[in-house]
């Protein structure tokens, strides 16, 4: 498995807001703006956008100052938060939309279901276990090292 591109997409254009938001409380960013800062198309950030808002993880502000601020506080939203509000798919099985169902005809389980229902399971444990907070903080963190 591999995050496509508009799992990343959608991480990194929250983590955009949220810096900007953690600098300047509730500062509109642009979807132009973003897009330059992460080079990410700005026609598929728009997509991306059309569902982060539908979670309700971001708000659009309009006017001439418009754009986007986050919606939730930033320890409340799980990176889990992000990657299903723009439907990624993270499982490992082939039959993730119903871990009960089988893998082969007959109702037959593939011989490496559970490994990867296993490390489906970790994913999405892992992505549940982070915040934007805190990949702020370690970012931050990072950042005074020397």
């Amino acid at each position: 498995m591999m995050l496509t591109a508009k799992g990343r997409y959608a991480v990194m254009a929250i983590l955009e807001i949220a810096e900007v938001s953690r600098k300047s409380i509730n500062v509109p960013i642009t979807l132009s703006e973003i897009s330059l800062k992460q080079n990410i198309p700005l026609n598929y950030l728009e997509q991306i956008f059309a569902k982060l808002k539908q979670a309700n993880l971001v708000r659009s502000v309009k006017g001439p100052k418009g754009g986007y601020v986050i919606n939730i506080a930033l320890d409340k939203i799980k990176i889990s938060n992000i990657i299903d509000a723009v439907n990624e798919n993270i499982e490992m099985t082939k039959c993730f939309r119903d871990p009960i169902a089988s893998c082969l005809p007959n109702e037959i389980k593939c011989n490496s279901h559970y490994l990867w229902l296993g490390l489906s399971n970790h994913i999405r444990s892992y992505f549940d276990g982070i915040t934007v907070a805190d990949i702020l903080l370690q970012d931050q963190e990072m950042a005074q090292q020397p």
